[in-house]
């Protein structure tokens, strides 16, 4: 996964689960041991689910997850088997096994759609989906499928705790994918295929207008229009840039191939230490 992609806040790796508080721990959970080696019946639901949570605080988890498999087969219609059902989504979570865990959650919100925690639900889908981004080098089908259940947490709870970061994980994804355009476009741009490299570049300059990589998308405009000898176009791209980051390194190096080609003659203004910001209605403006 991409380093930058695992940033943000990610509470449930860290505290107890919501749902750890909905019972007290009991004594005696050792039963549990015993009466499987005998072949008797099932231990009372509460050991069950106990010994659940003290297998998942000791980091245990296939354990864990066992326990709260083995509550909901023996007592599918008590209380209990609703809040394990959770818990084993997060169990298989924190195992990495972000398709079963996901399975779980999927079955949880049919099953319980008004559920009184539905909001920490859709968010630990969306994060099991996020944990499987793929490096840019890779397909990115994963990134755009985490985007759309982090925006499902920002449309149905806009106003619950996990929306902030929901949306804070959403730009991440967003700088992920305007990544992966600007990986293809240089490739074309490297084979001599200009027409395909400036497509991907617009389309970051276009759909990902307030990541980072708009900069250097202008920047490889300038230097794909230079070289199909479209000095006008290169100008104007240049002009984009120029206005909104006139202190970045990539107006500096758009800015010196335009000097080489004799185009900043005509009235482009030189790089400075300003910085404006990035402003995508300019780009429609001059195209």
């Amino acid at each position: 996964m991409n380093p930058r992609l695992s940033q943000g806040y990610r509470p449930f790796r860290n505290l107890s689960l919501l749902f750890c508080l909905a019972a007290p721990l009991l004594s005696g959970c050792g039963d549990s041991d015993k009466d499987k080696a005998a072949g008797g019946p099932a231990p009372p639901v509460e050991v069950l689910y106990n010994n659940g949570l003290d297998a998942l605080n000791t980091r245990r988890y296939s354990e864990a997850n066992d326990q709260f498999n083995s509550l909901e087969q023996n007592y599918p219609f008590s209380s209990w088997a609703v809040n394990s059902q959770v818990m084993q989504a997060y169990s298989e979570y924190l195992q990495n096994k972000y398709s079963d865990a996901i399975a779980t959650l999927d079955r949880f919100i049919q099953l319980h759609p008004a559920h009184r925690e539905v909001a920490y639900i859709y968010y630990l889908r969306a994060l099991c989906y996020y944990e499987q981004i793929a490096d840019i080098q890779r397909d990115q089908k994963g990134t755009e499928q985490a985007m759309a259940a982090l925006q499902e947490v920002v449309t149905r709870f806009p106003n619950s705790p996990y929306a902030n970061d929901a949306r804070l994980k959403i730009d991440l994804c967003r700088d992920h994918l305007a990544g992966k355009e600007m990986e293809i476009g240089r490739y074309y741009q490297g084979q001599h295929l200009y027409q395909a490299a400036i497509g991907r570049f617009q389309k970051v300059v276009d759909d990902y207008q307030t990541t980072a990589h708009v900069p250097e998308a202008l920047a490889r405009i300038v230097e794909v229009y230079l070289a199909l000898g479209l000095r006008d176009q290169a100008k104007k791209a240049a002009a984009v840039l120029g206005y909104n980051d006139p202190g970045s390194v990539w107006y500096q190096y758009a800015y010196n191939d335009l000097a080489a080609s004799g185009v900043v003659s005509e009235g482009l203004p030189a790089p400075s230490n300003e910085s404006r910001g990035f402003l995508g209605r300019a780009w429609h403006a001059l195209f």
